[in-house]
C-alpha cells in the first residue's frame, strides 16, 4: 500500500537515541527573503510550504537564528504552533549577520546563551530539540562554546547538541565537551569532500545532515549519468540525487529546502525512489 506521505518512505533515524525522525526532512533557510535576508517575497506561500511539509510526513525541520535573521524561526512558529507531538525542530546559533553577504562566527558563551533564549522565544518552545553550533568560532576556546551549550542542556533549554561544518578532528574534540548527536556539513552527490566526516558519523551513529543536498553539477547534463537514471525512473535529477543520499548511509538526514509548495512536493517524492545496486554504483563512480 502506497502511503500518501512520501517522507514516511525515507526510513527513520533516532537523533540521540530518543528523537525518531523521518530521514528526509526540510531545511527552512530559503523561507526568508533573497540572500537569506529579511521577510519572504511571498509570506503566504512560505506558510503553505511549512504546513504542506508536515502533511507530507516531514517531522524534522532545520533552521537557524541567522536565517532572516530570525525570520525563518518566526515563520515556523506562525505556521505550525502548537506543534505536532512528533515534530522535531532543529535550530542553530553562532553566526552573526551584519549584512546579507556577511556571515561571521561568534561563539562567546554569553552570545550563545542570548541567541538560545531568543530562539526559544521565536519558536515558542520551552526546550529546543536540537541546537547546533552553526560555526566554531576560532577566537573562542571550543570548550567554552560547547560548555555553554552543555550548561543550557542541563538547565533544560536544549535537548540535544549538534555541530556544523567541522572536520573529523573538530568533531572528536567537540565530543570531549558535550554529547554530539548530529553534524551538519556541505555534502551532496557532486561534492563529497566531507566523506570522512560522514564515515565517522556513521561509525558513531551520529546523524549527518547534508546541507546543499541536491547540487548535481555536470552529472545532470543531458545524457549524463544522473540524467539517464532520472529518465529511467521518470523522475527529476534532483530527486535521484536525494535518493542517492538516502541510500548512501543510514545516518543521512537530507534537508532540501524550497520556498514553493510544488518544489517541496517534488523533492519529497524522492523518498519513494529506490535505486538499483547498479544505478547507485554508477552514480557513485560518476561523481567520484
Amino acid at each position: 500500500m502506497t502511503t500518501t506521505r512520501p517522507a514516511d518512505a525515507s526510513g527513520t533515524f533516532a537523533l540521540g537515541g530518543d528523537l525518531t525522525v523521518n530521514r528526509l526532512g526540510y531545511g527552512a533557510m530559503q523561507l526568508s527573503g533573497p540572500g537569506v535576508w529579511g521577510e519572504p517575497e511571498d509570506p503566504a506561500e512560505a506558510i503553505r510550504v511549512l504546513r504542506r511539509a508536515v502533511e507530507l510526513g516531514v517531522n524534522f525541520i532545520d533552521t537557524a537564528d541567522s536565517y532572516g535573521p530570525f525570520v525563518s524561526e518566526r515563520l515556523i512558529r506562525e505556521a505550525l504552533h502548537p506543534y505536532p507531538e512528533d515534530l522535531v525542530i532543529a535550530t542553530k546559533g553562532g553566526l552573526t549577520r551584519p549584512s546579507p553577504s556577511d556571515w561571521r562566527p561568534v561563539g562567546r558563551p554569553e552570545y550563545l546563551r542570548q541567541q538560545t533564549e531568543l530562539s526559544l522565544r521565536n519558536l515558542g518552545v520551552d526546550r529546543i530539540d536540537l541546537y547546533q553550533l552553526h560555526r566554531i568560532d576560532p577566537q573562542v576556546p571550543l570548550a567554552d562554546q560547547l560548555g555553554e551549550l552543555a550548561l543550557l542542556q542541563r538547565e533544560g533549554k536544549i535537548r540535544h547538541i549538534g555541530v556544523s561544518e567541522v572536520t573529523v578532528e573538530e568533531l572528536e574534540q567537540a565530543r570531549k565537551h558535550a554529547e554530539i548527536v548530529s553534524v551538519q556539513n556541505l555534502y551532496n552527490l557532486a561534492n563529497r569532500s566531507a566523506e570522512d566526516v560522514l564515515n565517522y558519523a556513521e561509525a558513531e551513529n551520529i546523524g549527518f545532515i547534508p546541507w546543499f543536498p541536491i547540487a548535481t553539477g555536470e552529472l545532470a547534463r543531458p545524457g549524463g549519468p544522473l540524467d539517464a537514471a532520472a529518465e529511467q525512473h521518470g523522475a527529476a535529477p534532483a530527486q535521484l540525487a536525494l535518493a542517492w543520499l538516502l541510500r548512501r548511509s543510514p545516518v543521512m538526514l537530507p534537508i532540501p529546502g524550497t520556498s514553493r509548495v510544488a518544489h517541496l512536493e517534488e523533492n519529497l517524492e524522492a523518498a519513494r525512489i529506490t535505486l538499483t545496486d547498479a544505478e547507485y554504483e554508477d552514480l557513485t563512480r560518476a561523481a567520484g
